[in-house]
C-alpha cells in the first residue's frame, strides 16, 4: 500500500468495508463448498432472501462472488478464491493474539 493515491486507498476500504459484517462472511463460507441460489443461501444463514440479496449485491460489486442468471434463479459462486486465504491469515491472527492474551492472564493465576 506504499504511496497509493487517495482513491486507491478508498477502493481498498470500500473492499474491506464488505468483509466486515458477519452475514457476508457466513456466504462467503458457505459458497466455498460451491456454488447457490439466493433461496438456498436465505435458509442456509436464517435470514431472507432480500437480506442476502443485498449482502450478495455488495459482494457482487466488490468482485468476491459472481452471479449467473439459470432461468428465474439467480446463482451465486466464488469468483476471487484468493479471499479465502486473506480470511485465513486474519483468522490466524486472531487465534495468535487470543493465545497471548491467555497466556498473560495464566501468569496472574496462582497454581497450588
Amino acid at each position: 500500500m506504499k504511496q497509493l493515491p487517495e482513491g486507491a486507498l478508498t477502493e481498498i476500504a470500500a473492499y474491506f468495508q464488505v468483509l466486515a459484517e458477519p452475514t457476508r462472511l457466513q456466504i462467503l463460507n458457505i459458497l466455498r463448498t460451491g456454488e447457490r441460489n439466493v433461496g438456498e443461501l436465505a435458509q442456509m444463514c436464517g435470514f431472507t432472501a432480500a437480506n442476502v440479496s443485498r449482502h450478495l449485491a455488495l459482494l457482487t460489486q466488490q468482485g468476491l462472488v459472481e452471479r449467473e442468471s439459470r432461468g428465474t434463479s439467480a446463482f451465486y459462486k466464488i469468483a476471487d478464491p484468493s479471499i479465502f486465504a486473506l480470511c485465513d491469515l486474519v483468522c490466524g491472527n486472531i487465534t495468535r493474539q487470543i493465545e497471548r492474551t491467555a497466556e498473560r492472564r495464566a501468569a496472574f493465576t496462582t497454581q497450588g
